[in-house]
């Protein structure tokens, strides 16, 4: 315990592995089976659910639930009041149960705006940006820039978090990217 912070105000299950570093604040539940990484940072009143996998680094705004399902690899951020979800149809008289649930899995680096909506079994890509308010319905390619409702890509964004200019260059850090088949990838140096 003496490698990581839980305030007391919060509750965390047997069989919760937390990594060095990591600090969770305020009013949180962490359920059984859940693994987060090292240096991530929780936020008030966060929620992680059963088994749900959260990598290193990751940044967790307050009020945001990662329900059964939700992985999040290393240094993603997740905004405040952004919502997960993991069933499909729901309905309260007939729950399905952890094998109805379907899984979300949110890439390297990407950062979900505050309020925004991630509908279950989607893939964010990596480094993407979904933008406040969103409603991501499919999947997202790595660097997309997505906003709206439904989301729809509106750009490209840098590792860095700029959005790029319309030659896929970065002018904040000087990053120079180019479309390929498989996707959006960083240019080789000149």
């Amino acid at each position: 315990m003496d490698d990581w912070y839980v305030h007391p105000s919060s509750y965390v299950d047997d069989n919760v592995v937390i990594g060095k570093g990591t600090r969770i604040w305020h009013f949180c539940h962490i359920q059984s089976g859940a693994r987060i990484g090292d240096s991530c940072s929780l936020g008030q009143n966060v929620n992680v659910s059963n088994n749900v996998m959260i990598g290193d680094g990751c940044k967790i705004q307050n009020n945001v639930s990662l329900y059964e399902g939700v992985v999040l690899e290393n240094h993603v951020f997740c905004g405040p009041s952004c919502v997960f979800t993991n069933d499909l149809t729901p309905r309260a008289k007939y729950p399905k149960g952890r094998m109805g649930y379907l899984k979300t899995l949110v890439r390297e680096g990407a950062s979900i705006g505050a309020n925004a909506t991630i509908v279950c079994g989607t893939t964010i890509g990596r480094w993407a940006l979904v933008g406040s308010g969103a409603v991501v319905t499919r999947d997202v390619p790595d660097h997309a820039l997505m906003v709206g409702i439904p989301a729809k890509q509106m750009g490209w964004a840098c590792e860095c978090g700029a959005v790029l200019d319309g030659e896929l260059h970065c002018q904040s850090c000087g990053r120079k990217y180019e479309q390929t088949e498989s996707g959006l990838v960083e240019r080789k140096k000149d």
